[in-house]
């Protein structure tokens, strides 16, 4: 399972069946999901992680980076810019809607100045009715949002930029 369209299917089941949980693993391919269910009054009563699959589809050939470790299923990727020195880019694994907190009375995950660490959720992406968190690969320094909240956004679309020297 290495196809975006047949991920895409598997997780309309997923919501069509109502699962709070699924985890799948088919050779280096492996997928985790828990959804958020909603009260009467649409409220989110449980919280939700969405691991990015190993193998995600590939967007246009980009320049050639070197790398001495495997990739990581991540949203985030090392990325040059080009008039201030180097800064990671956080990306966007999915298509979906971003959000910058947990539910509008909430505050947002991060923001420009904030440090974060390998691991820290910086936002949420909803895609098909399921909220996914979205984690940091790096840590340093939120230096610019990309993004506005409640946007669309498109499969690696970078969302942060993150100073990983701050």
């Amino acid at each position: 399972m290495n196809n975006f369209k047949e991920i895409q299917e598997l997780l309309r089941l997923v919501s069509k069946l109502e699962l709070s949980e699924f985890k799948m693993k088919d050779g280096e391919f492996e997928m985790s999901v828990r959804t958020r269910h909603f009260d009467r009054g649409g409220h989110a009563v449980a919280p939700v992680m969405v691991s990015a699959p190993a193998v995600a589809p590939a967007p246009a050939p980009a320049p050639v980076q070197e790398s001495t470790s495997a990739p990581a299923p991540s949203a985030s990727a090392p990325s040059a810019d080009k008039g201030s020195g180097a800064y990671l880019e956080v990306r966007s694994p999915i298509v979906g809607t971003f959000y910058r907190s947990p539910s509008p009375d909430k505050p947002a995950y991060v923001k420009p100045g904030d440090v974060i660490k390998p691991g820290d959720v910086v936002c949420i992406i909803e895609a098909m009715k399921l909220f996914n968190e979205i984690e940091s690969e790096h840590g340093g320094t939120v230096v610019k949002i990309m993004v506005e909240d409640a946007s669309p956004v498109e499969f690696d679309q970078v969302l942060f930029l993150i100073d990983p020297k701050g």
